[in-house]
């Protein structure tokens, strides 16, 4: 779908933009958009989860200690008593 953008002042923007860059207009909105998002952590959610994943596999790779204080008790099937 084709966006119009109607205040001139931003299309000067885009235009200034572009220009700096030497992207076309297009591909200097697509590269400020994505830097947004990628600030804003909304860019690609798959990603997101890579990284929760990662973290997850990391923390699996620590060792219990076996002098760790555990306030509960627990049974036979995991769940505290």
């Amino acid at each position: 779908m084709a966006l119009q953008i109607a205040n001139p002042v931003v299309v000067r923007k885009i235009e200034a933009l572009a220009r700096a860059t030497g992207l076309s207009k297009t591909a200097a909105v697509e590269n400020a958009v994505d830097r947004m998002l990628a600030e804003q952590n909304l860019g690609d959610q798959e990603s997101v989860w890579e990284q929760f994943d990662a973290i997850l596999a990391q923390l699996d790779q620590i060792p219990d200690l076996p002098t760790a204080f555990d306030p509960l008790e627990w049974d036979e099937h995991g769940l505290p008593r």
